[in-house]
């Protein structure tokens, strides 16, 4: 919440002699001076971060200070921030990947080795604690007019149904006209699927048995040896695989059909790691079949994850290969097949079905995918759901499951036009999925059109929101310096304490045990209001302080002994003296968070039973209100003010 200050503050903080001095020089820089002081002193008092909160920068060492692509508590208390390469073309071409934990509570921190480049890959909170990370980059895009080389997939295939093919990166693939073309990546092509074919004469007695015999077929990125126009063809043709001789030739080769100069995206990998946050350290499991760059990872009730979206081997959208991956097996299996735009918003809902809010991150077409609807995925069947308004601005939007879960309300927030558009909207809107027929009404405005607003549940039930920008990227110094509160029973917002970090693309924040917000990232196109000077990554961390914890000397409940481990019966018991004034307690999912997708978080009611000394809790039994994995319980009393947080798993 921004102050002016008063004509009278003025004249006393500057004195008569800086007046004499302020009409010499005209004044401006002076006065804004004066106005920063003022507002340093302000916001500092006790009574406006009772009312507002408080914002601090962290201290990082400088040898910690990392492009925070990607944020997720772990059932450690520690903070994953993932950079991979952080969106820099130079660390990805050294293969320097990083990825640095953070303790909040010893504010200390340590680089943890990373073994693939997880710049925009997606990740899932596991029911044992460990974060599923998948996905990541292969390849960064290459943009229209700095296209030396033609490029473009090639799909490879194997009809030889005795045993796969492996060709290495660098493989050459040769073009009925001579042109040849490079792989770029390793490549492996599964044998053949082979078949028998049984018949019968009229007489009953069985034909000789005929063989049918499928090739397999992979994808890999080629980029033509030689720049010019020769390699560039936009006809099917079939490709030689150049070194291969015999059988091996006649069964592997290549089919092309479109090898341009055209912008060439960014390609995913189909590498899965789960991080271990006891061990600290990343373990590789089954990689995926398809490969993703800017995936969803949703948890579904069952604890297994469910992958959608993002962009593949060849930069293309997945088209609608969905997998689930199992904890269990560490394998990845088929899911139901749909469409969505990269990074979609999916949420779990009642009865295992998910909800798509609409919001996503940006890559696909404007007229595909975009409509939000409940998925029922063991139907396979999407049911559109109306009433939102400026539908063209989803991308970038935030959203989130209202508290408490059991409510089954969603929100989204914000959001801006498909790709650079100039587009931003101040759009909030809420659907409640428990009514007769689910439909988004409009919720209050925010302070104004908002790309990449962060949104995060607060133990006290609120939501706090913070940051974002009202252009792409921050263009135009855009950067929305404003936090609010939004209150699910009163339906309106409040202001909290303005951040001094600005914060857009690539940006996020979480809820931290103790009850604070810690915001990571941004990576703002310009560095400046005249869009002349490239920007560069953000990487100071802000963490915020909510009105609940600058009461002064009210202290804070407290939830004592108990289990780690909710009971089969979902019941819990902890020790407390304070269990007169504990007047709720909530279950509270940590969260997993990049390019403004968070699906992880949600916060559970927990009934409260209080006896001398002790309160018992109970979660509900739904695995798709509660599914499966660590939780933040807080205990809150009569004035909103939360416990810190007892860890707890729910099987």
């Amino acid at each position: 919440m921004a102050y002016r200050p008063s004509k009278k503050f003025k004249k006393t903080l500057l004195g008569g002699g800086a007046v004499l001095l302020l009409a010499a020089l005209n004044a401006p820089a002076a006065l804004s001076f004066a106005e920063e002081k003022y507002h340093d002193y302000k916001i500092a008092q006790p009574g406006y971060k009772a009312k507002y909160g408080s914002w601090d920068e962290l201290e990082v060492p400088a040898e910690f200070r990392i492009n925070a692509i990607h944020a997720a508590l772990l059932h450690t208390g520690k903070v994953l921030l993932i950079a991979g390469s952080g969106n820099n073309q130079k660390n990805f071409d050294a293969g320097t990947f990083e990825t640095i934990l953070w303790d909040p509570a010893k504010n200390t921190f340590k680089k943890i080795p990373t073994p693939e480049d997880f710049f925009c890959a997606g990740h899932s909170q596991l029911p044992d604690g460990r974060l599923l990370v998948a996905g990541g980059t292969a390849r960064y895009e290459v943009l229209d007019g700095t296209v030396k080389r033609a490029g473009g997939g090639m799909r490879v295939k194997n009809e030889d149904p005795d045993q796969p093919v492996t060709l290495k990166k660098g493989t050459v693939f040769r073009s009925p006209s001579g042109v040849e073309y490079v792989s770029k990546f390793d490549v492996t092509v599964p044998k053949a699927k082979r078949e028998f074919e049984i018949s019968y004469f009229a007489s009953g007695q069985m034909r000789p048995w005929k063989t049918k015999v499928t090739a397999a077929e992979s994808r890999v990125f080629v980029e033509a040896k030689d720049e010019g126009p020769k390699a560039l063809t936009t006809e099917a043709a079939q490709y030689e695989v150049v070194g291969l001789k015999g059988d091996e030739a006649d069964n592997v080769y290549g089919l092309a059909q479109k090898i341009t100069t055209e912008k060439q995206d960014f390609q995913g990998i189909k590498a899965a790691y789960e991080f271990d946050p006891k061990a600290e350290r990343y373990i590789p499991v089954a990689p995926m079949k398809d490969a993703r760059w800017y995936p969803t990872l949703t948890s579904l009730e069952d604890g297994k994850v469910l992958a959608v979206s993002g962009l593949n081997d060849v930069g293309d959208v997945v088209p609608g290969d969905n997998e689930i991956y199992d904890p269990e097996t560490k394998k990845w299996s088929k899911g139901p097949f749909r469409y969505f735009p990269t990074y979609p918003a999916l949420f779990l809902t009642k009865g295992g079905k998910l909800f798509y809010t609409g919001s996503n991150a940006g890559y696909g077409p404007a007229e595909k995918g975009r409509a939000p609807g409940l998925w029922d995925l063991e139907k396979n069947t999407f049911t559109k759901v109306g009433g939102l308004a400026d539908t063209d601005q989803l991308e970038t939007s935030s959203s989130l499951l209202l508290p408490p879960a059991q409510d089954q309300k969603l929100m989204v927030l914000g959001g801006g036009g498909v790709g650079e558009s100039p587009k931003s909207t101040a759009r909030t809107a809420i659907i409640d999925l428990k009514a007769d027929n689910p439909a988004f009404k409009d919720g209050p405005k925010l302070p104004q059109g908002t790309r990449y607003l962060s949104s995060v549940l607060m133990p006290d039930d609120t939501v706090f929101t913070s940051g974002g920008s009202e252009e792409y990227r921050g263009r135009s110094g855009s950067d929305v310096l404003k936090a609010q509160f939004y209150d699910p029973k009163t339906n309106a917002f409040t202001p909290a304490a303005d951040p001094s970090v600005g914060r857009n693309y690539h940006s996020e924040a979480l809820l931290l045990p103790d009850g604070r917000v810690a915001t990571f990232g941004s990576d703002p196109l310009f560095d400046d209001a005249d869009n002349t000077k490239l920007g560069t990554f953000e990487q100071r961390v802000e963490v915020f302080t909510p009105p609940y914890l600058e009461r002064g000397a009210q202290s804070r409940p407290v939830l004592g002994e108990g289990p780690e481990v909710l009971g089969r019966d979902g019941k819990a018991t902890f020790r407390t003296q304070d269990a007169a004034r504990i007047t709720k307690v909530r279950l509270m999912r940590p969260s997993a968070v990049t390019h403004t997708t968070d699906v992880e978080q949600r916060s559970i009611e927990m009934t409260l039973t209080k006896s001398a000394g002790a309160v018992t809790v109970e979660a509900p039994r739904d695995r798709a209100v509660v599914p499966p994995g660590w939780y933040m319980m807080f205990a809150v009393d009569q004035n909103g003010t939360p416990s810190v947080a007892k860890w707890i798993r729910v099987d």
